[in-house]
């Protein structure tokens, strides 16, 4: 079984479509990094409209029959990505630290996932794919556009108030899907397609699995920007000594 899953998940993980679209986010992204270090300006909140209006698409596209079948209450935008293509949008408008904060740590540990194994049945040109890559390649662009482009660093102890919230925000969905029998951030069970949860060990046990993969790699997505800081306070104090 586990050798099937393998099989399955590299041959779409090297979809061409799969791949070019990884391949066009990721060369997207450098301009934008690039743009937003030289050029930063009125162009960001353009960036920041166009996640607003791609992810506000997907629900007039659902409301209007787009999808045979859902329910309204199985497809509020309540995943982890869907906030983050608020808050991704809200931080490059206003360029609040805690919004970039979040923007950084979700969408390099949470969304560039969601990238890299898509929970996505359809194919290159159809409307949800170009949506969904638009939509997750957004939010990683948009992290890197202000943490790498615009130098807007993480805070001293930023991983401890971004896995907070994250777990509050978790504790909030978990009341939502037992009420609505939903199965928004997969609490409930795994997506139907193969994820990095499926090695990840049975309910309730890859939810524990995850979290703690989450806390590492925020860990380590602050790990450059605490040498900094690190680095800048011994400065400090050693021009203090003078």
């Amino acid at each position: 079984m586990r050798g099937g899953w393998i099989r399955l998940r590299m041959s779409d993980l090297l979809a061409p479509e799969h791949v070019i679209a990884l391949i066009v986010i990721a060369g997207s992204t450098a301009v934008l990094v690039v743009g937003a270090r030289r050029r930063p300006g009125p162009w960001l909140r353009v960036l920041a409209g166009v996640l607003v209006v791609d992810e506000v698409s997907w629900w007039v596209y659902l409301l209007g029959g787009g999808e045979p079948g859902s329910r309204l209450a199985l497809s509020l935008p309540l995943q982890l990505c869907d906030v983050a293509i608020f808050i991704a949008s809200a931080a490059l408008w206003t360029r609040h630290p805690l919004l970039v904060e979040l923007t950084y740590f979700w969408g390099l540990a949470g969304t560039i996932q969601a990238l890299l194994t898509p929970d996505l049945p359809q194919h290159f040109l159809s409307y949800p794919f170009l949506q969904y890559y638009i939509a997750h390649g957004g939010v990683v662009a948009a992290a890197l556009v202000l943490v790498v482009g615009l130098r807007q660093h993480p805070r001293r102890l930023s991983v401890v108030g971004v896995a907070g919230l994250t777990l509050a925000y978790a504790a909030l969905v978990g009341v939502v899907d037992a009420a609505t029998g939903a199965n928004y951030m997969y609490l409930r069970s795994k997506p139907p397609s193969p994820t990095l949860l499926d090695v990840l060990g049975p309910w309730p046990w890859y939810i524990l699995s995850a979290t703690l993969i989450a806390v590492i790699l925020f860990a380590l997505l602050d790990a450059p920007f605490r040498l900094g800081r690190g680095g800048r306070l011994r400065e400090g104090r050693a021009e203090a000594l003078r």
